[in-house]
């Protein structure tokens, strides 16, 4: 995906930066970085301008110079909209993050909702809605008489659920990518929240679902334990993960976004009263031309002691 369209305010200072891009793209990385650090010069408030400058040293095999352009970025933006603190945490520069910032994740994703679903789909080879959707009419036959999707996006799962949901709600952090969803139709209710802090008014659901948006959450247990408390007493909840082949529980990725254990999946259910329906590995999404393996997961509530 491209940078982040952001200007600095200065014509003077983007048109140094656009030739820094230009550079940059040609892989004279420590060149395009000195340009932008001219037009830095020009504009010291400019996050997003000191993110790139980052990226453009890393690029340029100065680590160090990098680390200090993204300590500035985070500086002047502290919701860190640009990931900042991830890629200083990837150059083992700051402390594991549990997950990725919000203002990030909204950030990226309002961003990319126009062009979503053609890259997703058409140019990476996304099926993961379709693997999902089977593993839970595998898991239980007939229909849900409501389902939340989480982390929802532009609707590729809701799309799916339609057929075997009576009233379907979908939630996400980004605005534009409600504003897709909201024209293929599929939802009865669509709503703007953070599945961190996610909180439901409306009576328990029959059916979760959260499609490919923990490889943005680090550290699980908080999330599922909410989403146990969604769920009526035989609901059924199926997710996603990005699957994690070293040692560890889960781990941020060079492609900032995590990877999660088997084992760790299974211990963070089981801790909050949910048995393993199904669990299967598939190839979710293809990114650099190789494939990205993960984990769809089915889990029931256990019945109360």
């Amino acid at each position: 995906m491209k940078p982040l369209q952001a200007s600095s305010g200065d014509l003077n200072a983007d048109r140094r930066a656009e030739y820094a891009e230009m550079l940059h793209a040609d892989g004279a990385h420590a060149a395009a970085a000195e340009l932008l650090l001219g037009a830095l010069e020009m504009t010291p408030q400019w996050a997003m301008g000191w993110f790139r400058l980052g990226e453009m040293q890393q690029a340029a095999g100065a680590p160090d110079l990098a680390a200090r352009a993204w300590t500035m970025s985070l500086q002047l933006d502290p919701s860190d909209r640009q990931g900042a603190a991830l890629n200083l945490q990837l150059i083992g520069k700051a402390p594991a993050l549990d997950a990725l910032p919000s203002a990030f994740v909204e950030t990226l994703f309002d961003h990319y909702a126009d062009s979503f679903d053609e890259s997703l789909v058409d140019r990476l080879g996304y099926r993961l809605p379709e693997v999902l959707d089977q593993a839970i009419r595998t898991a239980r036959r007939g229909r849900f008489p409501l389902a939340l999707d989480l982390g929802c996006g532009t609707g590729l799962m809701g799309q799916r659920l339609r057929p075997i949901v009576d009233r379907l709600e979908g939630y996400d952090i980004s605005a534009r990518m409600l504003r897709k969803a909201r024209t293929k139709g599929v939802y009865d209710v669509l709503g703007k929240a953070d599945l961190r802090d996610f909180v439901h008014a409306g009576p328990t659901a029959d059916l979760v679902t959260v499609a490919d948006v923990f490889i943005y959450v680090g550290a699980l247990d908080g999330v599922v334990r909410t989403i146990a408390g969604l769920l009526a007493k035989d609901g059924l909840f199926a997710f996603s993960v990005e699957e994690l082949a070293s040692n560890g529980d889960f781990v941020l990725q060079p492609s900032r976004r995590y990877a999660h254990a088997e084992l760790y999946v299974r211990d963070v259910l089981a801790t909050n009263g949910f048995s393993v329906l199904s669990l299967e590995t598939t190839v979710i999404r293809q990114d650099r031309r190789e494939s990205v393996k993960g984990l769809v997961v089915v889990a029931g509530k256990l019945p109360a002691a």
